[in-house]
């Protein structure tokens, strides 16, 4: 197909890189639906395990519901401050399609899994349709998916540390 030079977008010979750059701010948006899911999962749980008694105690004094909830608390930050450090990269125009994969890559998987624990926590009741964790839990499966599932997002972190080595992203 040939179209009048008027037409072209950007640089000849630059549409790959236009694509990619476009592909990482999307990626930095999914991985930031991630951390929000995330972070509703752990701040229902932590709701939950506050009110749910068992043997005439709250849950959240289980060290089990603890660790759990600790172990969500952490990954929802770090997943936070990955997608941080990758919009902050795109806004300096840096190079970041490496720290855009690894955000998404660890986010999407991130949601997923605490979501999963968010569930946990409710017990039977969390896996039943209308509870807010049973939406997250649904919800964060597509956070691997969208803008290059969570596989091409590893395939892309290897190529770019092959090419430009492994030094901090």
């Amino acid at each position: 197909m040939r179209l009048p030079a008027d037409a072209l977008l950007g640089d000849e010979g630059r549409g790959f890189h236009m694509m990619m750059s476009v592909l990482d701010k999307g990626r930095v948006g999914i991985a930031a639906l991630a951390v929000g899911i995330g972070q509703a999962g752990l701040e229902a749980a932590v709701d939950y395990a506050a009110q749910r008694k068992q043997f005439k105690r709250p849950i959240a004094e289980f060290q089990g519901v603890q660790w759990l909830l600790a172990d969500m608390a952490v990954d929802v930050e770090a997943a936070r401050l990955l997608v941080h450090s990758a919009a902050t990269k795109i806004d300096r125009g840096e190079d970041a399609t490496r720290a855009c994969s690894m955000a998404k890559r660890f986010a999407g998987d991130m949601a997923v899994a605490r979501s999963a624990d968010a569930v946990q926590v409710f017990g039977g009741s969390g896996y039943i349709r209308g509870f807010e964790v049973e939406r997250l839990y649904r919800d964060a499966k597509i956070t691997q998916i969208y803008e290059g599932t969570n596989q091409i997002q590893r395939m892309i972190i290897a190529r770019e540390l092959i090419k430009n080595g492994a030094r901090a992203a």
